[in-house]
């Protein structure tokens, strides 16, 4: 079992920055952070493997940046520019054993 809480959301301007975290009960290897707007299906945000490789989806890349501290079993990530469209809960994400885990999401909401 792995439990997966995140933090850092809340309300900002468009293109204030914003750094989401979420930390892991235990050590994890591939993790990812995704979202879901209002009204809209979940999505992938960004993922990072336990060697630091990430990938990004086409609307955040050079924007949005994945971090990992392993040692706190801390995964980051850090939101700049953001845009109105930005706005959504936030999960992070990872897999064990084939299943996956959740967090309870952390708010983001960006006004323009």
């Amino acid at each position: 079992q792995v439990q997966l809480v995140e933090s850092g959301g809340g309300l900002v301007q468009a293109g204030v920055p914003l750094s989401l975290s979420c930390v892991a009960s235990r050590i994890i290897f591939n993790i990812g952070w995704y979202r879901q707007p209002p009204g809209k299906e979940r999505e992938l945000v960004a993922v990072i493997t336990s060697v630091g490789s990430t990938d990004y989806a086409d609307s955040v890349k050079g924007r949005f940046t994945i971090s990992r501290d392993t040692a706190k079993k801390t995964v980051y990530l850090q939101m700049n520019s953001l845009k109105p469209e930005d706005t959504a809960v936030y999960y992070c994400n990872t897999q064990q054993n084939g299943r996956p885990y959740w967090g309870q999401g952390t708010r983001v909401t960006v006004s323009s």
